[in-house]
């Protein structure tokens, strides 16, 4: 089985996918960094060169590749993953998705200290444009999740914990 850990960046999808793969004995796998690894390019430097919607034709070609492949693993996915035509649908049918749930106030506190370097955070004050995007993405991220791990007073390990007494 895989699960499919979903929710805004800085929600710790990353992290909590390393600690769940390690309780559950299976490989993690994030898929920005898939995307990065393949194409030889950073997101961020994808997005500067060839644009968001070319990020997402390329993040949506190794998820397909990702789930095709099967086995059991957790995948990170990329805080936007859900939003491209047909990601959804891909993940609610081959995955179990969790969706970390983080509140704005805690996502701003966790991505202040990067946000330089997050492209789609970029050319707005930090607060409102995590409240636009999440705004956007908050109906899907709920629609296509099996479970809801609200995260913002939990360790990434207890969001790890929680996943496995929740849903496994």
């Amino acid at each position: 089985m895989i699960v499919a850990l979903t929710g805004f960046m800085g929600s710790g999808k990353t992290t909590v996918g390393a600690a769940l793969a390690d309780l559950l004995g299976v490989r993690h796998a994030d898929l920005d960094s898939l995307v990065e690894a393949a194409e030889g390019k950073s997101v961020g430097e994808i997005f500067s060169s060839e644009g968001e919607k070319s990020f997402r034709t390329l993040e949506l070609k190794y998820l397909r590749r990702f789930l095709e492949k099967g086995g059991d693993a957790v995948l990170s996915l990329g805080g936007g993953t859900l939003m491209t035509p047909g990601a959804a649908a891909l993940i609610r049918e081959k995955a179990l998705c969790i969706y970390l749930k983080t509140s704005p106030e805690t996502l701003s506190e966790r991505l202040r200290p990067e946000a330089g370097s997050r492209p789609l955070l970029k050319g707005a004050p930090l607060e409102e444009r995590i409240s636009s995007l999440l705004s956007e993405r908050e109906a899907i991220y709920e629609k296509c999740a099996d479970a809801v791990v609200a995260t913002d007073s939990l360790t990434p390990e207890e969001i790890a914990e929680e996943i496995v007494l929740l849903c496994l």
